[in-house]
């Protein structure tokens, strides 16, 4: 989610800093995120599945499977918690040039993630289930008391973990080759967990399905903090404000991130599309591969706009080609308001007591691809069109006005 950066405007308040100040890259990765997200939330919510794979694909759904599986599952969210830790330490840096005390910073952002915790709370329990707001806000509070303000010596472990991220890849593909080669077991198919609510033919079932579903989303999200804790660590060096300066960094990390982010996925892409077959203990392994190899999807995607927005920044001024990149990142500046629309379209498209448009339309797969894109398409012109009024999304405006009791 964005962060707002601002700065003071009188005795205990808090304004916007003018639009000129922000920094490209971000948004543009949290734009794009946003389609990623769609994707990969709607797929799960059409075919109440996590991750959203159809388990008994046909041609070209298959195809889509194993796409989904290598770009979109497991990479979009770290991609999402990593744009949460730039923009904490983004708050940090403008309150402190803007003369702000560290404690007043400190309190801004501990309220600002109290009410995220609280915005995840509703989400959670009357949208989706699968939300990531109220794990932000509760790592966004940990964050900030305890790993913020700490020095050099401390964040550059945050690096050092994907040292440790990248050996555990090797390990898991070392064990998925060796299962390959000798797996005896009886073939299984690609391992998914359910998704009760959203097969649930009431909306007050699904209401209580989303209180006993919630509550462990938001636990198996806290380790996140680490890929907030590199997000921040990149903020820290300005990777994303100063693309320029960091381009051959930005230009190895967006390689290696999605090579490995592909490789680490392709077991289990080749699994969901049918064109792999591997025994049950292979098959967790092969899960846990993809998923571990996530992480540097999310890192590639990051580093790889950063490198757009410095491109970008080289096209002559008037050049049509910016309506599109004002729009995501328009879009970017708005993700909170974004997300939320989202999942406001999966309740009244994909549920059994609303619109149950994977039951009517044939295949569930493609139904909830065609939806995503449709409605990331609907915020992306929404974005940019409260971007020409000079307008703030609708959720950021509420979330400042509780936070910091402005608008």
């Amino acid at each position: 989610m964005t962060i707002d950066v601002t700065t003071p405007a009188g005795p205990g308040a808090v304004a916007p800093v003018s639009g000129g100040r922000r920094i490209l890259a971000p948004d543009l990765a949290r734009g794009a995120m946003l389609l990623l997200i769609a994707l990969a939330n709607a797929a799960g919510v059409f075919l109440a599945s996590v991750p959203g794979v159809d388990p008994t694909p046909h041609g070209l759904e298959r195809l889509w499977n194993v796409l989904l599986v290598l770009f979109v599952h497991a990479r979009a969210l770290p991609l999402f918690a990593m744009m949460v830790g730039y923009g904490l330490v983004q708050f940090a840096r403008h309150q402190d040039e803007a003369g702000r005390p560290p404690r007043t910073v400190r309190t801004l952002l501990l309220r600002r993630n109290a009410w995220l915790f609280l915005f995840g709370l509703a989400h959670g329990l009357l949208l989706y289930s699968g939300d990531v707001l109220g794990a932000y806000g509760l790592i966004g509070i940990v964050f900030t008391l305890v790993l913020l303000r700490r020095g050099d010596r401390v964040h550059r472990l945050a690096p050092a973990y994907l040292v440790l991220a990248a050996a555990f890849v090797l390990v898991l593909g070392a064990l998925v080759v060796r299962g390959l080669a000798g797996g005896t077991g009886d073939p299984v198919g690609v391992p998914t967990g359910d998704f009760p609510s959203v097969t649930e033919t009431s909306y007050l079932a699904s209401l209580a399905a989303r209180a006993a579903e919630w509550p462990a989303t938001v636990l198996t999200m806290l380790p996140m903090i680490l890929w907030i804790w590199i997000g921040a660590w990149a903020a820290r060096r300005r990777l994303l404000d100063e693309p320029a300066a960091h381009h051959r960094l930005l230009r190895r990390a967006a390689l290696v991130g999605l090579t490995v982010a592909v490789l680490g996925g392709l077991p289990m892409g080749l699994l969901a599309g049918g064109f792999l077959h591997v025994d049950a203990d292979t098959a967790g392994y092969v899960k846990l591969l993809y998923e571990s190899a996530g992480l540097f999807g999310g890192i590639g995607y990051a580093a790889l706009f950063g490198l757009l927005a410095l491109r970008v920044s080289a096209w002559p001024a008037g050049s049509r080609r910016h309506l599109p990149i004002t729009a995501l990142a328009a879009l970017g500046r708005r993700s909170l308001s974004g997300y939320l629309v989202q999942s406001v379209a999966w309740l009244v498209l994909a549920s059994p007591f609303a619109l149950a448009l994977g039951d009517r339309l044939g295949s569930p797969l493609f139904v909830a691809a065609g939806c995503a894109v449709l409605v990331w398409l609907g915020t992306l012109v929404g974005a940019y069109l409260m971007h020409v009024r000079g307008r703030r999304g609708p959720a950021e405006v509420l979330l400042r006005r509780l936070a910091y009791g402005r608008r």
